[in-house]
């Protein structure tokens, strides 16, 4: 049986309930929720989630019901940019799936959602039937405060859906991709220009590492961190990424303070740092 992932990102971090029905209503499905994460300076949450094809499918359907039910983006704030209160709804094939498989899937899931719920979704990644809409960043220009005015423009017509957006519930990304690690690393300073600065060194779009993807963002006022979406683990292993960011801080005058991992990653990727820093060998499956 083909296994697929989705990894439904949520516009609220600071109320448990809200994540937790979303939880629910995915396992309703016969989906299995593997991992969550939820971040009150960002005001979001990650739902990391395995299933069949039509599992996965009923519960992007369910999750994104819960969130234009309890999430309203007229209210919303938080750190991460957003157009939606699910705003990011990527496909990822995990076993006897391909990025096609996984793309039809996403573009299932934004004719369903718009059926039932009348939420319009953008398609990016291997889903994009538009090469203007391929980078998850291009679609979320404007956030949701920008959907109307930006797309009043004929060009960015919602790919399913007859509206800009939903009066409280926005748009929502829904693409198909490879696993993909998202990692954060803080910094020893609350200057966001400084995180601002080592993001566009490094993303891809800035002329840096290929297949990178990385923001400079603010915790609080003194604390700033550099997100980063690691779409090819295997090309910039996270150990790479850390020393980079440290050397970075470093010529900006100040440091780093830790990091976090959100949501799940391949064992390869813990494996590869591990050897890298510790000298061990790879872990043994014994089973």
């Amino acid at each position: 049986m083909a296994l697929f992932e989705i990894v439904p990102n949520l516009s609220e971090g600071r109320n448990d309930a809200t994540i937790d029905a979303a939880a629910a209503a995915a396992e309703a499905c016969g989906a299995r929720v593997l991992h969550r994460t939820s971040d009150p300076a960002h005001n979001r949450s990650v739902l990391t989630i395995a299933g069949s094809a039509s599992e996965v499918l009923d519960a992007s359907v369910a999750l994104a019901g819960v969130a234009a039910e309890r999430i309203d983006l007229r209210t919303h704030r938080g750190v991460h940019p957003r157009i939606g209160a699910l705003d990011v709804l990527p496909f990822v094939p995990l076993r006897d799936a391909s990025l096609a498989d996984a793309a039809a899937l996403a573009r299932a899931a934004g004719e369903r959602i718009w059926e039932r719920l009348r939420i319009p979704a953008f398609l990016y990644g291997a889903a994009a039937t538009n090469p203007a809409r391929v980078l998850l960043a291009e679609v979320r220009k404007g956030e949701f405060e920008g959907l109307e005015a930006r797309f009043a423009d004929p060009a960015w017509r919602p790919d399913t859906g007859t509206i800009a957006r939903h009066e409280s519930a926005g748009a929502i990304a829904i693409g198909a991709r490879n696993v993909l690690i998202a990692y954060n690393v803080e910094l020893a300073t609350g200057d966001l220009a400084v995180a601002r600065a080592i993001a566009r060194e490094l993303r891809e779009r800035g002329g840096g590492l290929r297949s990178l993807r990385a923001l400079g963002l603010r915790l609080d006022p003194q604390r700033v961190q550099v997100s980063l979406n690691v779409t090819d683990y295997q090309a910039v292993p996270l150990y790479r990424l850390y020393e980079l960011v440290a050397h970075l801080a470093r010529r900006h005058g100040t440091g780093v303070t830790g990091s976090e991992l959100i949501g799940c990653l391949p064992r390869r990727a813990v494996e590869d740092t591990a050897r890298y820093y510790l000298g061990i060998p790879p872990l043994v499956d014994r089973h």
